[in-house]
């Protein structure tokens, strides 16, 4: 069961909106300016697939369920998202971009102001519990691995992990090992790991932070 979804709203401060404008899960291209009746609509579907997702699970909601509750047609649901990925990842968009402040500029560990290596394990566990919350919209919306990997939020956290890597001085191709090391963290393995082998949040945290020790030699430093 995932956690309740704060109000779907544009925030106000410009810094904000211009830093994290183009940082959702939707797919890469700009996004046309709604008109005014067009965005209320677009909010109103969101708000009633969330109320439905919250009753009845997200993989029992449908396209038609969503245009009954919001009084469109469904026509309508399928302009403004495309299809029910499409739904899902603006879904998501609203949670990424949380997470997105939270390791580009909320307080350390997570964020600035700690070492790479101490940035990298808060990252990885803050994805881990990020996701886990809300399983059941991820595993939903990463059903085509593909989407997943050309969207904005993967591009970003790949060039985060990528930076910090850097910064820790790791050995090798930092690039690949920033793509291996966000496959650790992808939805559909941790509820895997979760759900089917009984592991807890705890080992596979500590799994996390065992491959970053491996990979920015972090290990061998500590017991040299």
């Amino acid at each position: 069961m995932t956690e309740p979804f704060a109000p779907f709203s544009v925030p106000q401060d410009r810094d904000v909106l211009e830093g994290f404008a183009d940082l959702a899960l939707l797919p890469t291209g700009e996004t046309p300016q709604l008109r005014a009746d067009a965005a209320r609509n677009r909010t109103r579907l969101l708000e009633v697939a969330v109320r439905l997702a919250a009753e009845r699970g997200i993989a029992n909601v449908t396209m038609d369920d969503i245009a009954l509750g919001a009084g469109v047609g469904k026509g309508t649901v399928f302009r403004r998202f495309g299809d029910r990925t499409g739904l899902l990842v603006e879904l998501l968009s609203h949670h990424e971009k949380q997470l997105q402040a939270a390791f580009l500029s909320g307080p350390p560990p997570l964020g600035p102001g700690a070492s790479p290596v101490e940035r990298l394990y808060a990252f990885g566990s803050a994805v881990i519990l990020h996701e886990h919350a809300h399983r059941d919209f991820y595993l939903e919306a990463h059903i085509e691995p593909g989407r997943r990997r050309t969207s904005p939020a993967y591009h970003l956290r790949l060039a985060h992990v990528r930076l910090l890597l850097r910064e820790a001085r790791a050995d090798g191709d930092n690039e690949l090992t920033a793509h291996l090391l966000l496959g650790y963290l992808e939805t559909v393995l941790v509820d895997h790991l979760l759900s089917v082998l009984g592991m807890s949040l705890e080992r596979v945290e500590a799994g996390w932070r065992d491959l970053v020790d491996r990979y920015t030699g972090e290990r061998g430093r500590c017991t040299g």
